[in-house]
């Protein structure tokens, strides 16, 4: 069995930590990397506190595991800041933020509420900054990374630089697609691993299906760092496949499709280049949204179960891991 300080410390079986991925990480698919013996994760950034609560309370429903809640920063109410994080905090083992410097004060209010607190960090002078800020745990995150791009260096080269400077457990995220991938990572110092890519694909997944299918058909090569797709959130690299860029210069028009507010019913409209994940309530012209991607896209193969996309993942990396030492 994978035991490693993570572990030990969240209270998991396998180190394994779902990344955020927005809309796409529902309660269904977080409950069942739990249920599996990971971390799943639910995105809550732009939630009321009553909101974050019932997410939260869906999930725990499902499971009786330790799970996650992640904060986008960029996209959390400064006024109702700390209500939120509470909200989540008292409901989740661990409360994990994005995209912005370290806060002590949010840590506080994770700490207060009884839960662990976690930053995903894009270098050395952050992952310094997030330990300092009195997190428990730090997610060094690579370039290689799908979606938006904390990393400006490779993984194990941000890893080598994190693991110098901080005592506290690091998971290793960007371009974790495969067992091999976690096994290097945690051979050369990790504590665990944060996955994303691979669980778009999963069958609890929420993602559209001709999304899904071109992750399926795609390879790293495939993929690309860019800041293309910036309507709504400008100024923030990420990395998406090269195919969705080209469709998106090349469509004709403002408007490439509309997403269903499942709650109200209504029908909202998407601009050509706007964040946002491809869900199975989206339409329109779909190659042409940004079809976010890690490097790790090749280790897609199927439509799988979370379940044995965790289980893959940990046994492959196990018996690597064996035969290594």
């Amino acid at each position: 069995m994978l035991t490693t300080r993570f572990t030990n410390l969240v209270g998991c079986s396998i180190p394994i930590q779902q990344a955020g991925m927005g809309s796409l990480s529902n309660p269904r698919l977080a409950a069942a990397i739990t249920n599996a013996g990971g971390l799943g994760m639910l995105s809550v950034a732009g939630g009321t506190p009553d909101e974050i609560a019932k997410w939260l309370d869906t999930v725990r429903q499902k499971t009786s595991g330790a799970i996650g809640a992640n904060f986008l920063i960029g996209f959390v109410d400064p006024a109702l800041a700390h209500k939120c994080v509470a909200a989540a905090a008292s409901r989740a083992r661990v409360v994990d933020f994005f995209y912005a410097e370290p806060d002590p004060a949010l840590i506080d209010t994770v700490h207060a509420a009884g839960a662990l607190a976690s930053w995903q960090v894009g270098s050395r002078e952050e992952a310094i900054a997030a330990a300092k800020a009195g997190c428990d745990f730090i997610i060094a995150q690579g370039i290689e990374a799908g979606g938006h791009v904390r990393g400006k260096i490779s993984l194990m080269a941000l890893l080598n630089e994190v693991l110098e400077v901080v005592d506290l457990p690091v998971l290793a995220a960007g371009g974790i697609g495969s067992g091999r991938n976690m096994a290097a990572a945690l051979a050369a110092g990790a504590d665990g691993v944060r996955v994303g890519t691979r669980f778009i694909a999963a069958e609890e997944s929420e993602a559209h299906p001709q999304y899904v299918e071109a992750l399926i058909k795609a390879e790293a090569k495939d993929t690309v760092y860019t800041d293309v797709f910036s309507y709504g959130w400008p100024n923030a690299p990420h990395r998406v496949l090269r195919s969705s860029v080209a469709a998106a210069q090349a469509f004709q028009g403002e408007i490439v499709g509309e997403v269903l507010d499942e709650d109200t019913g209504e029908r909202h409209p998407i601009h050509r280049y706007q964040i946002g994940t491809i869900r199975k309530v989206t339409s329109g012209a779909i190659a042409a949204m940004p079809h976010w991607a890690g490097e790790s896209v090749d280790g897609i193969k199927r439509v799988q179960p979370a379940a044995e996309i965790v289980h893959e993942l940990a046994d492959e990396a196990e018996k690597l891991l064996r035969r290594w030492s």
